[in-house]
């Protein structure tokens, strides 16, 4: 099952969860606000992680980040919606806009 690291108080998170409801698919959300656990989890990733060097050099965050059961990780949803056999994020899906 891909796992989703994010945060309720990320928009991009929040679409992403508001996408997941409405189509219907499993994935496993991990809130890494939630708890110390999940916190330490997420930043094992990201301070180790060459995906992350980017984001480390820009001090952002890097959510919400999608990562497949073989331990492959993106930032891109279309990508990671395709791991789990979904069709590509449409425009009128996304309900927090900038």
């Amino acid at each position: 099952m891909m796992k989703v690291y994010g945060t309720d108080i990320c928009m991009d998170c929040r679409n992403y969860k508001a996408i997941q409801k409405s189509r219907g698919f499993k994935a496993e959300y991990i809130d890494i606000t939630e708890s110390t656990s999940n916190m330490k989890e997420f930043l094992e990733i990201r301070d180790e992680d060459p995906l992350y060097a980017e984001i480390r050099e820009e001090h952002t965050i890097g959510i919400p980040l999608f990562v497949r059961e073989d331990g492959l990780k993106t930032f891109d949803w279309d990508e990671a919606f395709a791991w789990i056999g979904e069709p590509q994020v449409k425009e009128e899906e996304i309900v927090e806009h900038r």
